[in-house]
C-alpha cells in the first residue's frame, strides 16, 4: 500500500525527481511549492500542486492538517552560493525562517519524519578529503550556513518533540531523469554541467571558468557530481532507517571532476567544442569537494547507479536538446 509525502520544493530540480520516484513506487505526493524557481510542468501527472510560499503559514497549517503524512521532504531553498555571498542576510532569514517554520508546523500535526535537502557547502574549504559525516561544519557562504542552522534545528526537534529526521548533504546535483521525463531548467543558470552544454550548443557565446588557480591537479576546482536520480533513490532508501533514529548522511560517488574535466566530458558525449575563457574565483568556492558516502551505503544499500560522469552528462545533454527552452518547450509543443 502507498505512502504520502509532502514534498516542499517538488517543482525544483532535485525534488521532483524524487516526486517521480515516489510516483513511480505508487505513493501519493503533495508538492508544495511557490513556483519562483520551481516549474508546474515539473509536477508529474500523479501529484497534487499547492501553490504557496512557506511562510504563509494559515496555508502551511491547513495543507498539513489534511494527513496523516508518513513524512515530509523539504528542498524548496534559496540555493545559489555566489548569490548568498551579495546578500547573506536573505539567504538566512528566507532559507532558516521558512525551514524552522515548516519544522514547527510539522511538530504541530504529528509528522513523524522529516527529510532535509542539505549541501557539501556544510564544510567549507574542507582539508579533510573525501568528507565524512565526522567533518566540523566551517561554511564559506551564507547558503552553507543557512543548512547548517536548519540541521540544528532539526537535532533540537528530535530532542524535544521525537521528529526524526535525516539530513543528506549533496555533493553537486547533475544529470537529468533517464527516462527524459525531467531535467534541469534554472533563470539563471548556475550549475555547471548544464552551462557547459549550453555553450556546446551554442545558446551562450562562451563558458566563463571561474579560477585556474587552485591547488588542484589542473588548477581548476573539483567537485563530485552525483546523477539526480541516485539522489532521489537515497530519499527513498533513508526513510526506514529513521525507525531506528536520526541520521545525517554526505551523498557523492567519492570521485571528484574538475571543471576542465567536465568540459571534456561534454565535448566527448556531444562531439563538439566548448568555448570558454578564464575568469577570476568567485568568493565562497572551496577548491575540492568529495564525498565519503560509507555510511549511507552501509546503513540502506545505496549505491549510484549513474557515478560515470559520461553518463551523467549523457542524460543532461539528452534533455536540453529535447528541451531547447527548458519546461517553457513542453508547453508550447503541448
Amino acid at each position: 500500500m502507498g505512502k504520502r509525502f509532502l514534498v516542499t520544493g517538488g517543482a525544483g530540480f532535485v525534488g521532483s525527481h524524487l516526486v517521480a520516484a515516489l510516483l513511480d513506487r505508487g505513493d501519493e505526493v503533495v508538492v508544495f511549492d511557490s513556483l519562483a524557481t520551481g516549474h508546474r510542468q515539473a509536477v508529474l501527472p500523479g501529484a497534487r500542486l499547492v501553490e504557496g510560499n512557506l511562510d504563509d503559514e494559515a496555508l502551511l497549517d491547513a495543507t498539513l492538517a489534511d494527513g496523516p503524512w508518513d513524512a515530509v521532504y523539504h528542498f524548496a531553498a534559496l540555493s545559489i552560493v555566489g548569490e548568498s555571498m551579495r546578500e547573506p542576510f536573505r539567504y538566512l532569514a528566507v532559507n532558516v525562517g521558512t525551514g524552522v517554520r515548516l519544522i514547527a508546523a510539522c511538530v504541530r500535526h504529528g509528522v513523524p519524519k522529516f527529510v532535509l535537502s542539505s549541501t557539501a557547502a556544510l564544510f567549507g574549504s574542507s582539508r579533510s578529503t573525501p568528507i565524512d559525516e565526522t567533518t566540523p561544519f566551517d561554511p564559506d557562504s551564507p547558503y552553507g550556513e543557512s543548512k547548517a542552522m536548519l540541521e540544528r534545528a532539526l537535532h533540537w526537534a528530535d530532542r524535544v518533540h521525537g521528529l526524526r529526521s535525516a539530513c543528506l548533504r549533496y555533493f553537486n546535483a547533475a544529470g537529468a531523469d533517464p527516462a527524459g521525463r525531467l531535467g534541469e531548467d534554472h533563470t539563471p543558470e548556475s550549475h555547471l554541467i548544464p552551462l557547459v552544454i549550453d555553450a556546446a550548443l551554442g545558446r551562450r557565446p562562451q563558458l566563463s571558468v571561474f579560477g585556474d588557480d587552485y591547488p588542484t591537479p589542473d588548477g581548476t576546482c573539483v567537485r563530485d557530481y552525483i546523477h539526480v536520480a541516485d539522489l532521489a533513490d537515497a530519499h527513498l532508501r533513508v526513510l526506514p532507517r529513521l525507525d531506528a533514529g536520526s541520521v545525517r548522511y554526505n551523498l557523492g560517488t567519492g570521485h571528484g571532476y574538475s571543471v576542465l574535466e567536465v568540459i571534456r566530458s561534454v565535448e566527448r558525449v556531444s562531439g563538439r567544442v566548448v568555448p570558454m575563457r578564464i575568469a577570476p574565483r568567485r568568493p565562497g568556492d572551496p577548491a575540492v569537494l568529495i564525498a565519503a558516502s560509507d555510511a549511507i551505503r552501509r546503513e540502506t544499500g545505496w549505491q549510484p547507479r549513474h557515478a560515470d560522469l559520461d553518463d551523467i552528462v549523457r542524460t543532461a545533454l539528452r534533455w536540453r536538446e529535447a528541451h531547447p527552452e527548458g519546461y517553457r518547450t513542453r508547453c508550447l509543443a503541448g
